[in-house]
């Protein structure tokens, strides 16, 4: 299948095109990100491969089905960003990669905690510039420490397994209870408890309506005095100027996040001969006790090859005909 290949940079050429030997598909790689203003660049494709900051809305899609489209291949888990509603009105089939580095991203959430607990960010400028006072870089123990996961997929479950293994109390949240982690002591609790007793809060659950801004005022006024906010899950799960009051009141003492809500036009690009016209963005960088990593908690090797596997092994599944466990569709509305 001849495939246009959006977003992408020389590590998703490598990946992929090592990945398609056995299947043989024409790849076309492309850099830009597909939008409705850059849906030229994939016409006369019968499929498109996107990335999770790719704007496949209602015109994109009718402009790429009017030229021939037929499959999204999604080389992410995250499928918010397709209106699958207007995919299935148009008969163009979505699959997705739902899991390929949930041990990469728990540990990268791991290494955001510890070093915003333990100050390593400042710790290390500091060192450079040959000073060694150990003032202003005070930490805190894990150890006794409770944690709310917000979201126990795979990803969740092993942040939480890995945080038990510092000593810490597990507070999570799910529509749907993991035993594995039930077994290991966590206890689920509704979402107000969560915040109320929560130490440190982390978020891994995927954006819906009911997950947008999960985290605005009203959540946060609930939330311990200091207490640490992470996100590696996506953006828009945090209302970011919220977030800069409460770092401003003081309310949230330490704050991680590898997503951001508008992160579409920053993220992947090296933007550091420009300036950066995100105002709110900017500000978040003016504090100390806030790391921003740039999506890349699923950057890992393992993590790529997964991505890129899955991914043609789907589009060889669609065009063979036959059913595919990661095709998603919109869900049914009752009548």
């Amino acid at each position: 299948m001849r495939i246009a290949v959006l977003s992408t940079k020389s590590y998703d050429r490598q990946f992929l095109t090592e990945a398609n030997k056995p299947y043989g598909h024409e790849l076309v790689f492309f850099e830009p990100r597909l939008t409705a203003q850059t849906t030229a660049l994939a016409h006369g494709f019968p499929a498109v491969c996107a990335f999770v900051n790719d704007v496949l809305d209602g015109a994109a899609l009718r402009a790429l089905h009017a030229k021939g489209l037929k499959l999204i291949a999604l080389r992410c888990a995250g499928f918010n960003n397709v209106d699958l509603e207007v995919a299935a009105e148009l008969d163009i089939k979505v699959v997705r990669v739902p899991a390929y580095s949930p041990y990469g991203v728990a540990e990268h959430t791991i290494g955001l905690i510890l070093a915003l607990n333990r100050k390593l960010h400042r710790a290390y400028n500091r060192v450079r510039e040959g000073n060694f006072s150990l003032e202003g870089l005070l930490g805190f123990e894990l150890r006794g420490k409770t944690i709310g996961i917000i979201g126990t997929g795979k990803i969740g479950v092993i942040t939480a397994s890995i945080l038990k293994g510092f000593g810490c109390n597990i507070l999570a949240y799910d529509i749907k209870q993991d035993a594995q982690l039930v077994a290991q002591g966590a206890r689920y609790v509704e979402l107000h408890e969560l915040f109320r007793e929560s130490d440190i809060i982390s978020l891994h659950c995927p954006l819906t309506p009911q997950t947008f801004h999960l985290i605005d005022k009203p959540t946060i006024d609930l939330m311990k005095k200091g207490v640490m906010l992470i996100n590696t899950g996506r953006g828009a799960l945090v209302n970011t100027q919220a977030v800069i009051n409460g770092l401003k009141s003081e309310k949230i003492g330490y704050l991680g996040l590898d997503v951001y809500e508008e992160e579409a036009d920053l993220f992947f690009e090296d933007l550091s001969g420009i300036v950066i016209k995100d105002d709110v963005f900017s500000r978040l960088l003016t504090f100390p006790n806030v790391i921003v990593t740039a999506h890349q908690a699923f950057f890992t090797g393992r993590a790529l090859e997964s991505i890129a596997q899955t991914t043609l092994a789907n589009i060889s599944e669609i065009e063979a005909g036959r059913s595919c466990v990661n095709e998603v569709k919109a869900e049914r509305k009752a009548t």
